[in-house]
């Protein structure tokens, strides 16, 4: 590195030396996870022996078996079972011209809706719904169709079996149009499909039932390597571990709010493991700042043990009056920082030099202060061979966050600075790049990242599942080279649902705080239920940080799951056809299902 990039550092980072220290760790151990400890020339400590309240067997992946049938079954609406207000109509709807004035059909005798009519008169408040009684022929993952004309957008529920399957908008327009969930899992026999409309009237035709092909599109073949071309060796092992296992197993993941690590000491006495990645976040103002200091150290200490690490940056914006990460509390913007000046390499003293003479903007300088300064910290973790999964600027398809507000342009000038400064400038060839944009419209050069990933919330009283849908759609925006994960989550994924739906993460991280433990510290099982999550963590389909160890020792899991065994449990059995009824809806198909 030269003269000039190392005076950047110090600069940016004025007591990095205080974080490249190695100080004596005190290294936790027990009969499930061997870990190393870390010793000082000067210094030593005990060993700190920290047992689990108990411990718990392996949780094989379990599912019923699959069994694919062709199926076009439909059901009509006026079949069905209603709540009281809904009416059966066989009018056909009249279509407005350029001019808004209702116009005649061209061919009255023709009918714009399958079977005898449709059903209408769905209130605002959501109070009615149509339930659909299906016959499911086989175990497997259907595509629900749902034939509806609304002249506004209205918003619809589906359950399944009582249980909220998904939520959707219909589109506008006066025509019946399908709107489609795909790859829900049904299984043989009797099923009840309820249909409700959340805030206004629309017509509702029928369900049609078609067995699924989306998800068997979805697979694990992403790239070994890495974007970075100078990545080093410890980033490279790391990201062939990840790729290797992709689909085999999801390595769990949890934030650490601060260098205790208690969440993870939580999970620990709560499963008997811990997990694999220990996330956290990153802040360069205020009191947040010196706690990231801490929590460096926190980060080496971890890889030490043998884990991974997980770094995020709630970056708070270069302003001297409101530095927040957040768009309404900071008066930062974005495009005012953006120079077609290529900066990305240019030293500090050249940098203060463009914005001395005017040439690039008070915001632009902040934004390169702001980077130099987290460089630093960065550096110290490559200084000390730690391999780092690396997400910034997340969540960038929302206007929460100030790097997301503005124009897509100037979120990927801002990523694409970031990147190119940080592997060619300060050459950081530690970071393993993770894109968070969540959105096909932010999608940023493929050459620039390595895995993409979902931040996941939901409310308490829904279940993770495995959010195969989002899975799918992240994968269709990114390709099927880079590995697809899950950056945030407020529950955890079901695995058994994951490898039934084949949407396996290569890894999640759950958030702290009231989606692990209540106020008191104590396990809280507020959005993940106790039993389920001893369940995740104790899975053939998770890796914990004993498992991890294994692996990268070069041992074999057993009976941890792998690819072979998916003979055992998923089944073609038949393509018997089902006459398949035809429609008059659009073939034009509406995707009910959103990635966000």
């Amino acid at each position: 590195m030269s003269i000039k990039k190392i005076t950047a550092v110090i600069t940016a980072a004025v007591t990095m030396t205080a974080l490249t220290a190695c100080n004596t760790k005190k290294v936790q151990k027990n009969s499930d996870i061997s870990i190393s400890e870390i010793e000082n020339t000067t210094d030593s400590t005990e060993t700190v022996t920290t047992i689990p309240a108990e411990t718990y067997p392996d949780y094989p992946i379990s599912y019923p078996e699959i069994e694919k049938k062709r199926t076009g079954n439909v059901y009509e609406a006026e079949d069905s079972l209603m709540t009281e207000g809904l009416v059966f109509s066989d009018e056909i709807p009249k279509k407005k011209n350029a001019e808004g004035e209702d116009e005649n059909p061209e061919n009255p005798d023709v009918k714009p809706f399958s079977g005898d009519g449709y059903i209408t008169g769905f209130k605002k408040d959501g109070s009615t719904f149509v339930i659909f009684e299906v016959d499911a022929p086989s175990n497997q993952h259907y595509d629900l169709s749902f034939s509806i004309a609304s002249d506004k957008i209205v918003n619809c529920r589906v359950s399944v079996n009582e249980k909220e399957t998904a939520s959707f908008a219909t589109k506008k327009g006066d025509d019946f149009t399908l709107v489609t969930l795909y790859g829900v899992f049904l299984t043989k026999g009797k099923t009840k499909i309820e249909f409700r409309s959340l805030d206004g009237d629309l017509k509702l035709d029928y369900l049609k039932l078609s067995n699924n092909t989306s998800l068997s599109t979805i697979q694990y073949k992403a790239e070994n390597s890495l974007s970075n071309e100078e990545a080093g060796e410890s980033a490279k092992e790391l990201m062939s571990f990840l790729t290797e296992n992709y689909g085999k197993y999801t390595l769990t993941g949890q934030y650490a709010s601060d260098e205790t690590n208690k969440e993870l000491e939580l999970i620990y006495q709560t499963t008997g493991k811990y997990p694999v990645i220990r996330f956290s976040a990153m802040h360069n103002s205020g009191n947040s700042f010196d706690s990231t200091f801490k929590d460096i150290d926190a980060c080496a200490e971890w890889h030490y043990k043998g884990g991974i690490v997980g770094l995020m940056w709630y970056w708070e914006a270069p302003s001297k009056k409101n530095p927040s990460v957040y768009t309404k509390d900071t008066d930062f913007r974005l495009s005012d920082a953006v120079t077609d000046i290529d900066i990305a390499k240019l030293s500090q003293e050249e940098i203060r030099g463009l914005y001395g003479e005017g040439k690039i903007s008070e915001q632009c300088y902040g934004i390169i202060l702001d980077l130099d300064n987290m460089a630093g910290q960065l550096m110290s973790l490559k200084n000390k061979g730690v391999p780092v999964l690396w997400r910034p600027l997340h969540e960038a398809s929302g206007d929460w966050f100030w790097w997301g507000a503005g124009s897509v342009k100037d979120y990927k000038w801002l990523w694409n600075l970031m990147y190119t400064r940080y592997t060619e400038y300060f050459e950081l060839d530690n970071l393993i790049w993770v894109w968070n944009g969540q959105n096909d419209k932010t999608l940023v050069d493929k050459n620039t990242f390595d895995i993409a990933s979902l931040d996941i919330y939901l409310s308490p009283e829904k279940d993770f599942g495995s959010r195969y849908e989002q899975f799918l759609a992240l994968q269709n925006i990114v390709g099927k080279d880079k590995l697809i994960a899950i950056s945030e989550c407020s529950t955890l994924p079901d695995m058994d649902m994951s490898f039934r739906d084949n949407a396996v993460w290569s890894f999640f991280g759950l958030w702290y705080g009231k989606y692990l433990h209540d106020e008191q510290g104590a396990f809280s099982d507020v959005y993940t239920n106790k039993d389920a999550f001893i369940k995740t963590y104790n899975s053939d389909g998770t890796l914990s940080l004993d498992e991890y160890l294994i692996l990268r020792g070069g041992d074999k899991l057993v009976p941890k799951y792998d690819e072979t065994a998916t003979t055992t449990v998923t089944t073609v059995v038949s393509t018997d056809t089902t006459e398949t009824t035809e429609s008059t809806a659009s073939e034009t198909t509406a995707t009910a299902v959103a990635v966000w």
